[in-house]
């Protein structure tokens, strides 16, 4: 039996915060789909079924083979997951008579092995319209709230529990307790480190390629630079990597990847500088998704001019992580979320190329590559460089792209930039978007007709939820002068005060 706890996705917003929470308490985790072989999950520790937007009185809803239950291993069902449990095993879920959306008080009626360590009254975050109002066969109450009378129910003798509740979000206090003590019950080791992580991925590359020769995109960003790391480390010089200068990058990005890869690295690295191409491409577009797919057309097409160009390669290597696959809809375990955005870095290339794929980041979240790119020695510049976007600045330009605006956008996105990570103050991710609108101002004691900058910054700890980054007002006055001051063409500077959801991270 392996070490590692499956968790079955059953829509939730939150299905991956659960998966990264067992993983932080050092145990692997994985998400997949809910109809996942019960034969592999026989093989894990533990299973976790997720929260989800469906309705048991609905054909439609999602089930689970009621096998599960009969594994001998322990589940814990999470919301939806609770009230598919309970409806599975012969209980009754039946919708509420009122829903509970957002902060509860939960009562502890009862011991159980997946409350311990906790008071009697826990604060919980509550998303669920129906509830379990009978409990099957075997089940205790262990739970409840003012709106919910069972918000948690125990098997003891079978290992299986339900919580109405979300432990894997932060808004309940002690969430990641709960999920602890569910690993305790499973009795998986703690055997998911950095370490083992890096040293399991270069054996399985070397056994993979072996005397083949591989090829990788490189962004400028920490998720292809670590793919790529990993990579060189398992085939040294029989690894390339591309990197097409489309433009739209940040201010001084080629340069600096340039000296990281090429001069430090000691990576065999081609710089394709194709500014031209792109800017003609994107001539007259506006619309946000047709930019995305225009620039990862093209690229595709130079990447591939270029990759013919190396003999014996078979193999392409993508830093693709989990959360690209839920917002293109491809995640193993994120397809019954909704697409979000097209994402150029997933698929494409290999069909398009006859090339074999090679994804050694597939299976993780954006902190644990910043953790193992720090592990390889990469340096700080690029693990915890600020993310940015496939297309680069071609989707926070709010319009058509022009050569005079990619130079106006780059140079207020530096000065963002650097005033924040200069300052200190806490901010995850920062930006300048230029939206193609003008307005009227004083500037130099005359009129000006110019564009805004609009300031993104925010606070996550996983991008799949972000806070917006509470920015003292001296800060931003600091980067409003500099960049009315020192960027032509722009007389006005605005802050974003939007978390996500309702926005997203990026604007388009």
């Amino acid at each position: 039996m392996k070490d590692i706890i499956y968790v079955l996705d059953f829509g939730s917003q939150y299905s991956h915060l659960i998966t990264k929470r067992i993983r932080e308490a050092g145990v692997y985790a994985e998400l997949v789909s809910s109809d996942f072989p019960t034969a592999k999950l026989a093989q894990s520790k533990g299973v976790i079924l997720s929260g989800g937007p469906q309705n048991l009185s609905e054909k439609t809803a999602l089930r689970v083979d009621k096998k599960v239950f009969e594994l001998g291993i322990p589940v814990l069902g999470i919301c939806y997951g609770m009230q598919l449990t309970a409806f599975m095993l012969g209980g009754k879920v039946r919708a509420g008579k009122y829903r509970e959306y957002g902060g509860a008080l939960v009562t502890i009626s009862k011991f159980s092995k997946i409350f311990a360590g906790l008071k009697k009254t826990q604060d919980t975050w509550m998303s669920h319209g129906d509830s379990v109002t009978k409990l099957p066969k075997g089940f205790s109450k262990i739970a409840s709230s003012n709106n919910c009378p069972i918000a948690g129910m125990a098997d003891e003798k079978r290992k299986i529990y339900g919580v109405q509740f979300h432990p894997e979000v932060l808004h309940t206090t002690n969430g990641n307790k709960i999920l602890t003590n569910f690993i305790k019950i499973t009795g998986a080791k703690k055997s998911w480190r950095e370490e083992n992580f890096i040293n399991e991925s270069i054996k399985k590359i070397k056994k993979q390629i072996g005397s083949d020769r591989a090829v990788c995109g490189l962004s400028g960003g920490v998720d292809s630079a670590v793919a790529a790391t990993i990579v060189h480390r398992a085939i040294g010089k029989n690894l390339t990597c591309i990197y097409v200068d489309t433009g739209l990058m940040r201010e001084g990005e080629t340069t600096e990847l340039k000296k990281v890869f090429k001069t430090y690295m000691k990576m065999n690295l081609r710089i394709i500088y194709a500014e031209k191409e792109f800017l003609k491409k994107l001539k007259g577009v506006t619309d946000p998704e047709k930019k995305r797919k225009a620039i990862g057309e093209l690229f595709i097409r130079i990447f591939e001019r270029e990759a013919k160009k190396l003999p014996r390669t078979k193999w392409l290597v993508q830093g693709t992580l989990y959360t690209d696959g839920v917002s293109s809809g491809v995640s193993s375990g994120g397809k019954h979320t909704a697409v979000i955005k097209s994402h150029h870095n997933v698929g494409g290339l290999p069909e398009k190329m006859g090339f074999k794929l090679i994804e050694p980041l597939r299976d993780l979240y954006k902190y644990e590559v910043r953790k193992i790119g720090g592990k390889l020695g990469l340096p700080k510049k690029i693990v915890y460089r600020t993310p940015f976007p496939g297309p680069g600045l071609g989707i926070r330009i709010i319009g058509e792209v022009t050569r005079e605006r990619l130079k106006i956008l780059k140079q207020a996105d530096a000065i963002v930039c650097s005033e924040i990570e200069q300052s200190g103050e806490n901010s995850t991710q920062h930006f300048a978007v230029l939206p193609i609108i003008r307005s009227v101002g004083v500037q130099g004691d005359g009129r000006s007709y110019a564009y805004p900058i609009i300031i993104r910054s925010f606070t996550t700890d996983d991008f799949l939820t972000v806070q917006w980054a509470f920015l003292s007002h001296k800060l931003l006055a600091k980067i409003s002068s500099r960049i009315t001051n020192e960027v032509k063409g722009i007389n006005r500077v605005v802050y974003d005060i939007t978390s996500k959801p309702p926005g997203t991270i990026e604007w388009e």
